[in-house]
């Protein structure tokens, strides 16, 4: 499995970023996947979950302000971020379960005040 995320950066609060996602490995779509985050001195944290049934869930503190969606023929998800916050400083990682958990390298997006 490989997971190859891209598209981190630095933005004054209220901008936007868009990051990807490319999967290679797995059977794209027919399992858990979605994106992670992890700030500094805190535990990773899921954010978005596509579930292998194709529910989409988002926790409450991203919900109406970040979009998950999934391109099948790029075999790639992304996560459009908008109106973002300081709070949402943290290195994100994108996820998958096939056959075991599996994250990505990790890309930084830094919100400053």
């Amino acid at each position: 499995v490989q997971l190859q995320a891209s598209g981190g950066g630095s933005v004054q609060a209220g901008g936007s970023l868009t990051l990807s996602c490319k999967a290679r490995g797995i059977v794209f779509g027919r399992t858990d996947m979605g994106w992670d985050r992890q700030a500094p001195e805190k535990q990773r944290e899921p954010i978005v979950r596509f579930t292998a049934d194709g529910t989409l869930n988002y926790t409450d503190s991203i919900r109406g302000r970040f979009t998950a969606s999934r391109e099948y023929a790029r075999r790639t998800m992304y996560l459009r971020m908008e109106n973002l916050k300081p709070e949402d400083t943290a290195v994100y990682y994108c996820y998958v379960r096939w056959r075991g958990d599996w994250w990505g390298q990790g890309t930084q997006v830094t919100v400053s005040s």
